[in-house]
């Protein structure tokens, strides 16, 4: 456990159903998780335990920050404290964030295309999303279609559909001519 001084604090992002809950220092070892429900959460206690709060939607947690997505008809300025205070004592005790049995890795692929693209992503894209709150995984690519994953503050985003085809979209067809379009998988 790290004794030294912990500190959240909260920041918005672009979507307004989400608060990011940012720490000064790294809470997770290895890979985001992202936990649309309760019932998906067996390998995280931390989320598992952010649901037993009755405003808690959804839950995904990333290297230094937890996005937390609220019910609808509460305000956040009612429940930042509460979270705050929450992901600080949790974090400070040694709780476990993720189980032991947790392991995980990404592998690039052999394929040069899928390569590249998972290139780009992770050196352009991700950094991007993740200081929203969310996360942007590679699915597949197939026939010039790109398929990506989009969880955190970025799944029900309004302006995830923006991002994705103006953004994401452009710069990979751009960057990789076999590249045609860009789509998110459905959660």
């Amino acid at each position: 456990m790290d004794n030294s001084f912990l500190d959240v604090y909260a920041e918005q992002t672009p979507n307004p159903e989400t608060m990011k809950f940012v720490f000064n220092r790294n809470i997770l070892p290895g890979d985001a998780l992202d936990f649309p429900s309760k019932d998906k959460t067996a390998v995280s206690p931390l989320a598992r335990n952010l649901f037993e709060f009755s405003f808690v939607n959804g839950v995904f947690i990333m290297n230094n920050f937890v996005t937390i997505t609220r019910q609808a008809g509460i305000e956040w300025e009612e429940i930042i404290p509460i979270v705050r205070e929450f992901l600080k004592s949790y974090i400070s005790s040694g709780e476990k964030v993720v189980s032991d049995a947790y392991a995980s890795g990404e592998a690039m692929s052999e394929d040069p295309i899928i390569a590249k693209i998972q290139e780009i992503l992770e050196i352009y894209v991700k950094p991007a999303v993740e200081v929203d709150g969310g996360m942007i995984s590679f699915k597949s690519f197939d026939a010039g279609k790109v398929t990506v994953e989009l969880k955190g503050s970025c799944s029900g985003c309004p302006s995830s559909t923006i991002t994705l085809k103006r953004g994401i979209e452009g710069m990979l067809t751009r960057m990789v001519p076999e590249v045609k379009e860009v789509v998110a998988e459905s959660l």
